[in-house]
């Protein structure tokens, strides 16, 4: 008997089944097909796509960002990775040959975001599918066994209506399912109607919106990543440094550094100017905890941009918006003015240098280039003490970041400046290698101490250099973005669509009417929940109150109620 249930067992076995291993594996070993080329392809394909990997790729690129916020980047801050580069001149060349200093279109974090737009793209699309799918289907049946659902409940009619007349079986059915199905329709269910000789139901389902916004919100972040990019390929920053008096006009040649996106034509910049009027800076000086601290930055600015004038005012975290770019108020610092002369008392040089600030309390150094006028060129190292005090050693030091007590120390050399070559240099620096220093710490002759108004002679006659006063400078950063709206809009819905999403519930409601044998009806609610849903139970009971309710006209004690 044994042997021929065996034999049935292995006759009902599908063409093709092998039940031993293949010719020449191991007795132990199984034998799976392989996948080929194709089948790793698509393997891959699945792998990235899933909602798993693009959580992954999202949080990775968190983590890739980090860099762009530790050191200067060349978009944004050019000035700051040159002082990193003279701060740590070990560390530089290591973090410039792995595109720290340009996160945000290094090789690494591009292929990051490339990968984390295509996993998203691919687990988006088939969603969409499957959602508008879903929606159009009808309610699935009704199941045969509504004890095994949430919130199970039964209601039993003693075969009676409102007004107490005994009404038919079937009709009795029909009427408490459409008063079912009437109720939940008013409260957003999509509805169907099953009836059969012995039972009616109404199968109910709502809370699509979840997963609307679920995909809503997927949509939103690849949104984002496509405005992002499209911004970086037609959008620019740019950084100059404006003394007060002088005007920035929105022209290339204007930028101290300029970052144009791949699109971007720079012959074609909106035109625009910007006039620095003014710069209010405050400092904290009833806090010992903080004394110097800034407290405020404004800059007042007059503008004109196609042909008309106005006066603005652009704060720290407050830009100003003209000609299409966002301007950034980014620091400020201060900016001496010196002239120098030559021995016959000739304005050689005359002009507001900005000196790049050192410490908290705006001791600043700068470099000022006197190529010509002279008989040597001569090259000037500058460091300047808002508030000046000599310490124990003999040396000045800032002891306030505002122009209290004003002092400029100059450093003289001369020599070649090595303008003349062609090659770019940058005015914050000074090659000091190839010059002879002819005054400073360096030799005999003292660097020069002076105070707004003073005069001092260079040495070996070359002519003489006054301190005529200070102003201040403002750094401004310009940035155009053709697609801030778009990221605003994007950025809107993914947070809505992560509400929906987390706040709709996903349910399922039904309700059978069932005539008993004594020509009672029992009425069984139940529900069942797409994820966790705490309050399902509570909702299955609350729409049986009110549908016995309806249909008795009475509070739901007048009716048996069982519950499991």
């Amino acid at each position: 008997m044994k042997e021929e249930q065996k034999s049935a067992r292995i006759d009902a076995r599908p063409d093709g089944h092998v039940d031993t291993a293949e010719p020449g594996a191991d007795a132990g070993e199984l034998s799976q097909p392989k996948l080929g080329f194709v089948g790793w392809l698509r393997w891959i394909w699945r792998q990235l796509t899933s909602m798993r990997t693009a959580l992954f790729l999202l949080l990775l690129l968190a983590v890739a960002a980090v860099p762009g916020s530790l050191v200067p980047q060349h978009t944004s801050d050019p000035n700051g990775v040159v002082q990193y580069q003279q701060s740590h001149p070990t560390l530089y060349p290591i973090l410039d040959k792995l595109q720290v200093f340009d996160t945000y279109t290094s090789v690494w974090f591009s292929a990051i975001y490339l990968l984390l737009f295509i996993s998203l793209v691919g687990c988006v699309v088939p969603r969409i599918k499957h959602h508008l799918e879903a929606m159009r289907a009808a309610p699935p049946r009704t199941p045969a066994r509504l004890q095994r659902m949430a919130g199970f409940r039964v209601r039993v009619l003693q075969g009676a209506t409102a007004d107490g007349s005994s009404v038919d079986a079937g009709a009795a059915r029909s009427a408490a399912v459409a008063s079912a199905q009437k109720l939940l329709k008013a409260s957003g269910y999509r509805t169907v109607v099953f009836e059969n000789a012995r039972d009616a139901s109404v199968s109910a389902e709502r809370g699509y919106l979840r997963e609307t916004g679920n995909i809503v919100f997927h949509a939103a972040l690849v949104g984002i990543l496509v405005a992002v990019g499209v911004g970086g390929g037609f959008g620019y920053t740019g950084q100059r440094i404006v003394v007060d008096g002088q005007t920035f006009v929105n022209t290339l040649v204007n930028y101290d550094s300029f970052n144009p996106g791949r699109f971007v034509d720079t012959s074609s910049l909106k035109p625009y100017s910007l006039t620095l009027n003014g710069l209010d800076v405050s400092y904290v000086t009833n806090n010992v905890n903080a004394i110097g601290a800034p407290s405020d930055y404004t800059a007042h600015v007059t503008t004109t941009k196609d042909g008309e004038t106005s006066k603005q005012t652009i704060k720290v975290n407050d830009p100003l918006g003209i000609g299409s770019t966002s301007v950034y108020l980014l620091g400020n610092g201060y900016a001496p003015v010196l002239t120098v002369r030559d021995p016959s008392g000739k304005v050689v040089f005359h002009e507001a240098t900005p000196f790049p600030s050192q410490d908290e309390n705006m001791t600043s150094q700068g470099v000022i280039k006197v190529p010509d006028g002279l008989k040597k060129q001569l090259g000037i190292i500058g460091l300047f003490y808002p508030t000046a005090k000599k310490q124990s050693t003999g040396a000045l030091a800032s002891t306030f970041p505002d122009t209290r007590n004003p002092v400029i120390d100059l450093s003289v050399y001369s020599g070649d400046l090595g303008l003349d070559k062609g090659v770019p240099v940058s005015v914050y620096t000074l090659d000091i290698d190839k010059l002879k220093e002819i005054a400073g710490p360096g030799v005999k002759t003292k660097g020069l101490e002076l105070k707004p108004g003073e005069t001092a002679q260079l040495p070996n006659g070359l002519g003489s250099v006054t301190f005529d006063g200070v102003k201040r400078f403002a750094s401004l950063d310009i940035h155009h973005d053709p697609t801030q709206g778009w990221v605003l809009l994007f950025a809107i819905l993914v947070l809505g669509g992560l509400l929906t999403s987390l706040f709709v519930p996903r349910r399922r409601l039904w309700v059978k009417a069932v005539t008993e044998a004594d020509g009672s009806l029992r009425l069984e609610y139940a529900g069942l929940a797409r994820g966790e849903d705490p309050r399902l139970a509570d909702a299955v009971a609350s729409f049986s109150d009110k549908h016995i309710a309806r249909l008795t006209g009475r509070s739901t004690d007048s009716a048996n109620d069982s519950t499991t």
